[in-house]
């Protein structure tokens, strides 16, 4: 099945959570229609349905006053972190038409990064038990989806710029006391986020074609 790209640069999430949200319904009454969503979100905590709120490491009051915004959500996972050095993709897919397995899907969105960062040079893996992709011991990219009808919504989360790892020491990410990394630090240079939308989109392209 093929799928529309629409790029919708930097947003607030809770904009980009509602576009998600109509365009789940579009998909689930339109069988030829298939969208992946590309983004960067102003800083933001977000938790899943079975996040406990202790993840959260400061108080409501001093994430206002660094200007994070805080949402509990419907997708699966427990809290993590997005800011605008991070590139996050959004596949509302119609899992009718490609295989109703979830756990597949999650397989094939590591599959996509994975394979995205081998472009860099980079030798990323899973983790058993776990999902994400992880570079060594630390996580590189986030992922947490929600599938209602067999139509997912949510999705992938990869840190690009370094810059953007100071915020994660503000939770505990995914409930876990792990590393995170970026491309930036891996690659001790400086990325161009324009370089790796191009080239996620080719890999989803390449994992879901």
């Amino acid at each position: 099945m093929r799928f529309a790209i629409s790029d919708l640069g930097l947003i607030d999430f809770g904009k980009a959570w509602y576009i998600q949200r109509e365009a789940h319904r579009e998909v689930r009454d339109n069988s030829s229609l298939n969208r992946l969503f590309f983004c960067r979100h102003y800083p933001v905590i977000t938790l899943g349905r079975l996040a406990r709120q202790d993840n959260i490491l400061i108080t409501e009051e001093q994430l206002k006053e660094k200007g994070i915004s805080c949402y509990r959500i419907e997708r699966a996972g427990d809290v993590t972190y997005h800011g605008p050095g991070q590139l996050t993709a959004y596949p509302v897919f119609n899992l009718n038409y490609f295989k109703k397995d979830i756990r597949w899907f999650l397989r094939q969105l590591e599959e996509v990064v994975i394979r995205l960062l081998s472009d860099f040079k980079i030798i990323a893996a899973r983790k058993p038990g776990l999902t994400g992709v992880w570079v060594g011991e630390d996580k590189i990219t986030s992922i947490g989806i929600t599938v209602k009808n067999w139509v997912t919504y949510h999705g992938i989360s990869t840190v690009v710029k370094k810059a953007d790892l100071d915020n994660f020491g503000l939770i505990r990410p995914c409930g876990m006391d792990i590393g995170i990394t970026s491309l930036e630090t891996v690659l001790a240079k400086d990325i161009a986020m324009e370089e790796v939308k191009e080239k996620l989109a080719v890999k989803f392209r390449q994992v879901f074609n």
